[in-house]
């Protein structure tokens, strides 16, 4: 009698075991960066937290360098649960979420503080709101300093000097809008197919910030970069809104909480490498400009404005309630 006893709990033990390990989630997590980049090591460390903090009910793994796809698939994939969390650039996803395109006007903001008291606030709350309604939980905003151009030709010091150029974007139209109005020619382009075409002159330039052109290595064929600082774009933490709504209550604040802290440790190793990465490609012959008269290019941005609002009148108070924010 003990022994079958004993065989029947060890039997019900077993069971219990199985129907633990059937009902943890593999969470895959989408990250564009490269190993050590300030977004992948934080984004990597909310994987650690999720895993650990929910003692293995939810077991989450980053894959990097895209390998999962560029960033408008990737935020499809999020949208239908094919992909679990992920760090997206906001600017992209404007094509699903339409009040997140106010994000990417030119010069909206007047530094990166301002930037995170509106996306930390009430304003930035909206943006989450708009954003779960289309299947995307944004727990976090990451930092992304500021956009600047560079290009293989020569210096942009006034906006007559983009006339021409052949400028990568990220895709969204308002990027493309941006380019025209100085006179260059926008050319939206995956992020990984850009050194490539700096290197044969597919294009000619594009723009991002400090640690992008230093880690992909793109100061190596367009060593011009000229601090315009025209985009200020925030970054996020991401999770499906299946996947979300799968956690119990317990386990949807530990992952909210994993996150938080993440961005926390982004800002914090993103400040550092920024000053790095100007560093590094300083010593390897990158010709950085400081831009005299950025009011020359604020000013020629109004027709993108105007274009923006006049089809979406409906940010306009949006668009004046980002740029009435303090910063704190």
């Amino acid at each position: 009698m003990t022994t079958m006893l004993r065989a029947g709990l060890l039997a019900g033990v077993a069971a219990l075991a199985m129907t633990a390990a059937a009902d943890a989630a593999s969470w895959r997590g989408w990250n564009i960066h490269p190993e050590g980049y300030p977004n992948t090591v934080a984004l990597e460390q909310f994987a650690t937290d999720v895993t650990e903090k929910t003692e293995g009910r939810v077991t989450a793994e980053v894959f990097n360098n895209g390998v999962l796809g560029d960033q408008p698939d990737a935020i499809d994939q999020l949208r239908n649960g094919a992909l679990d969390f992920a760090n997206f650039n906001l600017g992209p996803m404007g094509e699903f979420v339409p009040s997140i395109n106010v994000l990417s006007l030119p010069f909206l903001f007047t530094g990166i503080d301002q930037m995170h008291a509106v996306m930390v606030g009430e304003i930035g709350q909206r943006f989450s709101d708009d954003m779960s309604e289309e299947g995307v939980v944004a727990l976090a905003w990451f930092d992304s300093g500021a956009r600047s151009f560079y290009n293989t030709k020569k210096p942009i010091n006034t906006p007559a000097d983009l006339d021409g150029l052949k400028m990568r974007v990220m895709n969204n139209q308002l990027y493309v809008d941006m380019i025209d109005q100085m006179g260059g020619n926008a050319t939206p382009m995956a992020f990984a197919e850009v050194y490539q075409s700096l290197k044969t002159g597919v294009i000619d330039g594009a723009e991002n910030n400090y640690p992008s052109f230093e880690s992909t290595n793109h100061f190596e064929v367009a060593p011009y970069y000229s601090l315009t600082e025209h985009l200020i774009i925030p970054e996020c933490i991401c999770i499906s809104q299946s996947s979300w709504e799968a956690l119990s209550p317990e386990d949807q604040e530990i992952v909210r909480q994993a996150a938080i802290d993440a961005a926390t440790m982004q800002r914090e190793l993103w400040a550092k490498r920024e000053g790095e990465s100007k560093a590094k490609v300083e010593a390897a012959g990158a010709k950085i400009n400081e831009v005299a008269d950025k009011a020359a290019f604020q000013s020629m941005m109004q027709p993108v404005y105007d274009g923006f609002l006049g089809q979406n009148p409906q940010f306009a108070d949006l668009v004046a309630e980002i740029r009435a924010t303090p910063t704190n």
